[in-house]
Parts: structure tokens; C-alpha cells; sequence
């Protein structure tokens, strides 16, 4: 690596609900201006399952990417290093663990947390609370002292489990961090859990993040999904008694689908957006917003992505 790390800690994203980690984990690679420190290899940890179609001729589907991203602490309280994972392996997961476990134990890494999201009765207005398992006695007590809700019970499913178990028998410490959603809208991306967890973490590691814009997002998004629950409740008072049993997503989720491709006008904003990122790198999560708006950011995520690849930027 030729960087020597201070402290350094691990923190692991993968997709799941509500897109709780991933949207935490990419809020964090932007804000604090991170770069590209390595990539494990694809074929060692996924299969070719499929390919896709375009205009009638095949093409071979490119496999998920699993990369790490490095940031140096200016406080020297704890340097970061976050792996973003595209998808999650469904024969290999413990292989990609041990991989990316045996890749940051010589760095000196010797805490790793993964975040998740924890689904509720809870309504989108209501306080989000963050849940939290611990690998070591020690994370445990001092998730306690923040006031954290300790999971008393349960599993936690797939690699954000699975990596905490094989740093548990490295002897190393960390924990899970679960952001708590609404169970009715766990298929939408859900900001405000990623704004918790985030915010709990930034206290946990004694590090600043300026949460402006997740905090504007979240906003924006439970504003939307309270009004959309609010209309639905009163559209079953109305018609209390009917045997209509499906249930509406919101009108934001119908008019995306509807959208038509990029024209000349959206594909000059994106250009222009990405232009201000390079110049500097907390304007990526901006950017991302719109690339996920505009639902084409798997067809821009390489070069989003090409914004972190050296250090330096913001």
C-alpha cells in the first residue's frame, strides 16, 4: 500500500433494504473525498448467471464489482477504509470474508462494522432509532453508553453477518449497525436510516461528516411517504369493508417508471455535475442523487466511481 494507517477501521456495504448500507456507504466514500485503494477480483467470487440482450444480440452481463476505499483521518483519530460490494455472493460469501478480512488485517485494521436496516411498524415520521449487535463485550458497552438499541434477539442475514463472524474468530472487534425503516416500505430506498446510522457512527469513531444533503434528502423522501401513507389510510376508511386486497406503491414510484431515456438536456446537466465533482469530491453524493432521480446510475457508476480513483480532491 506504501501508506502507513492510523488506527484504521473497516466499515462493509452491501445492498439490501431500503438500500440502507449502500446509501450510507456511498454517502461516506463522497463526503470525506475517499480514493480507490483496490478491487477484488470478479471471477473469484462470482459466476456468470445470465447474459443480456440488446437489440436481439447477446452480451455477456459484466459481473459485480467489490472494491475498497481509503480515507486518512487530518485528526488522526481513526483512518477508514469502506468496501462497497454490488451485490453479494450467494455460493462464496464466506470466501469474499476471509478475502477481504485477510486484505486489512496487515493493515492494522482491528475493528470492522457493517451496516444494515432493521424494518419496523414504525411510520416514516416517526424518530428512527439505530439497532446494534456487537462481536466483543467492549463495542457492546460502548454501543450501550450511546444509547444505541441493543438487538437482544434474531439473525442478521447475509454478508453483514457473515464477514462479523469471520472477524470474530480474527479476535477482532466492531459490530453491526441497523437502521431502523418502515416494514410497509421496505422496498424503497429509505434515506433516513442511512442519515442514523450515519450519524451514530460519526460519534462512535470521533470523525465529522457534513450530513447537509442526507439530512435534506431524508427529509424530502419521509415528507413524501408520510402523504402517501396518510392517503391510503384514508382511502381504506372510505371504502372500509372492500375485499381490495393490493396496496398502491407511491405515485413517485409510477411516474419513475414512466420516465423516458436521458435526452440531450439531462445527459448535459450529469456532464456538468460530474465536472463539479472532480473539482470536488463532496459534490459526488449531489450527483449520485440525480443519477438515481434519473434511475442510470448502473449505466454512470464506473465513471462516478473514476471520481475516487487517486487521492487527493476535497
Amino acid at each position: 500500500m506504501g501508506e502507513r494507517l492510523h488506527d484504521p477501521w473497516l466499515v462493509a456495504v452491501w445492498p439490501g433494504m431500503g438500500t440502507v448500507a449502500m446509501g450510507a456507504g456511498y454517502y461516506l466514500m463522497a463526503k470525506l473525498g475517499m480514493h480507490l485503494w483496490e478491487e477484488l477480483p470478479a471471477r473469484d467470487l462470482f459466476e456468470v448467471d445470465h447474459v443480456d440482450v440488446k437489440d436481439g444480440l447477446i452480451q455477456v452481463a459484466p459481473l459485480p464489482r467489490s472494491r475498497l476505499f481509503l480515507w486518512k483521518d487530518p485528526q488522526h483519530h481513526h483512518d477508514l477504509i469502506v468496501f462497497i460490494g454490488e451485490a453479494q455472493p450467494t455460493a462464496k460469501s464466506a470466501l469474499i470474508c476471509h478475502q477481504l478480512i485477510d486484505l486489512v488485517v496487515p493493515l492494522g485494521v482491528t475493528r470492522v462494522f457493517t451496516f444494515a436496516a432493521m424494518a419496523t411498524p414504525m411510520r416514516p415520521g416517526d424518530h428512527g432509532r439505530v439497532f446494534g449487535a456487537a462481536i466483543d463485550r467492549g463495542t457492546l458497552a460502548r454501543f450501550k453508553d450511546l444509547d444505541l438499541t441493543v438487538l437482544e434477539g434474531g439473525q442478521i442475514n447475509g454478508l453483514n453477518g457473515v464477514l462479523l463472524g469471520v472477524a470474530a474468530e480474527q479476535g477482532m472487534q466492531g459490530g453491526c449497525l441497523l437502521g431502523e425503516m418502515p416494514q410497509l416500505f421496505s422496498q424503497l430506498p429509505y434515506p433516513k436510516a442511512s442519515l442514523s446510522v450515519l450519524e451514530f457512527f460519526a460519534t462512535l469513531a470521533g470523525i465529522k461528516i457534513d450530513l447537509t444533503e442526507l439530512e435534506s434528502h431524508a427529509q424530502d423522501v419521509e415528507k413524501k411517504l408520510e402523504t402517501f401513507l396518510t392517503r391510503i389510510e384514508q382511502a381504506i376508511h372510505q371504502v372500509e369493508g372492500s375485499t381490495e386486497s393490493a396496496v398502491p406503491q407511491p405515485d413517485e414510484d409510477d411516474d419513475e417508471k414512466k420516465k423516458p431515456k436521458l435526452n440531450a438536456e439531462d445527459r448535459q446537466h450529469l456532464d456538468q455535475l460530474f465536472a463539479e465533482a472532480k473539482q470536488d469530491r463532496t459534490r459526488a453524493y449531489f450527483l449520485k442523487q440525480e443519477l438515481d432521480r434519473l434511475k442510470v446510475f448502473r449505466e454512470y457508476e464506473d465513471r462516478f466511481l473514476d471520481l475516487f480513483k487517486s487521492p487527493g480532491g476535497a
